[in-house]
């Protein structure tokens, strides 16, 4: 069988961010609460004219920058923060990056989920036609209420990756444990720009669906907790994956490993997540992300875990090696540089941004420059969303 997998990939965020001791100074709790409870500092914030489009964009753009983009064969978009109930948010980026006219554009939602389930739509094509690649970007802005138990856990961010036969990072494994359960942890009707949640639920079905797709992948691949070098987790705080970690080598008869391997398993991993939030879609591939490009030893030949979480629900666990030489296929510096410019927002600063009057009318809606990426949406004129691409 052909190996399958990323061959490059990119991350963005927005150039915006608020500490988290500003929001819990402006809601009259201790900072502990944000930065021990959920082991989260700082959430990004988009600015106005940033959306999932102008991030996917963004991310892909540090992808395809040395792929022949005649090779793409589609582009799959996977996000639960649509801007629209028909047309895919990839077909604006298909056009911003000068994509090929004969290339097949989607877009996937089932919570944070769907970029897995992208991935792997993607990989039987791939081995059935090694001569093309496949555009896969997870956009998302997590959103919830002003001064709401989830406000504190927002964030943004995409993850961009062009897969393709024969990958330079990572070459995914065949076998996978999947669940689905009809569950009403987080849901956002089409009426409501901000999910629901009932978070405590939602916790405990992430550590169930995780005990049970590790199960039936574990069976499947022959393979145990101890044949896994890394673990990457879908991440809506970085507290809870540490706690479904330590959980799943506990379920797995790994328990008595040390709590260095323990921590070294996942640490590098949430490093970004900490400085972000969550980011949906695009969670799990940030954890990836960060701890390719936080990990100074080399990682060639190590195989990682991944827990992929869709409220809802459905949940996966798969697995996949890192190839040789990955290291000179990634993006850390332009990922580090993103960092160190971010402006760190005021707390009335973020409630503009938050509360940022779109208009739903058809009126126009002319939108600030702000200091964002090479993509940007520009104004909302008869119900039509126009973008540009930065000079």
């Amino acid at each position: 069988m052909l190996k399958a997998g990323i061959d490059t990939l990119s991350f963005y965020t927005s150039h915006y961010a608020l500490d988290l001791a500003r929001l819990a100074e402006a809601r009259g709790v201790h900072p502990d609460k944000y930065g021990i409870g959920l082991g989260q500092y700082k959430m990004a914030v988009p600015a106005p004219d940033e959306d999932i489009v102008t991030m996917g964009a963004a991310a892909a753009q540090g992808a395809i920058r040395d792929v022949d983009l005649n090779s793409i064969e589609m582009l799959l978009f996977a996000t639960e923060s649509g801007i629209d109930q028909s047309k895919a948010a990839g077909i604006y980026v298909h056009d911003l990056l000068g994509l090929p006219k004969q290339c097949r554009v989607i877009e996937l939602k089932q919570a944070c989920y769907s970029a897995t389930f992208a991935l792997q739509l993607a990989l039987p094509f791939l081995r059935q036609h090694p001569d093309k690649k496949i555009l896969l970007i997870a956009s998302d802005i997590a959103r919830y209420g002003l001064n709401t138990p989830g406000e504190s856990s927002q964030g943004c961010g995409a993850v961009a990756m062009v897969l393709s036969v024969n990958p330079r990072i990572v070459a995914f494994d065949p076998e996978y444990g999947v669940m689905t359960e009809n569950v009403m942890d987080f849901w956002r009707p089409n009426y409501a720009d901000a999910a629901f949640v009932e978070g405590k639920y939602s916790s405990k079905l992430y550590l169930h669906m995780l005990e049970k797709t590790w199960h039936q992948y574990s069976i499947l691949a022959q393979r145990e907790f101890i044949d896994h070098d890394y673990f990457c987790y879908h991440m809506p705080v970085p507290r809870l994956v540490e706690k479904a970690h330590h959980y799943l080598a506990k379920i797995s008869g790994a328990d008595k490993l040390s709590e260095t391997i323990l921590q070294k398993q996942i640490n590098h991993s949430l490093e970004y997540g900490r400085q972000i939030g969550n980011s949906y879609t695009a969670s799990l591939y940030v954890s990836l992300v960060s701890l390719l490009d936080l990990t100074h030893e080399d990682l060639s030949g190590k195989r990682m875990g991944f827990y992929s979480y869709g409220s809802g629900c459905v949940a996966e666990f798969f697995s996949g090696v890192i190839q040789s030489g990955y290291q000179q296929i990634l993006n850390a510096e332009q990922h580090q540089r993103l960092f160190a410019e971010r402006i760190t927002l005021t707390y009335p600063e973020y409630e503009t941004f938050y509360s940022f009057p779109y208009s739903q009318d058809g009126s126009l809606c002319e939108i600030p420059d702000y200091q964002s990426g090479s993509f940007r949406l520009v104004a909302i004129r008869n119900h039509r969303r126009i973008y540009e691409k930065r000079t």
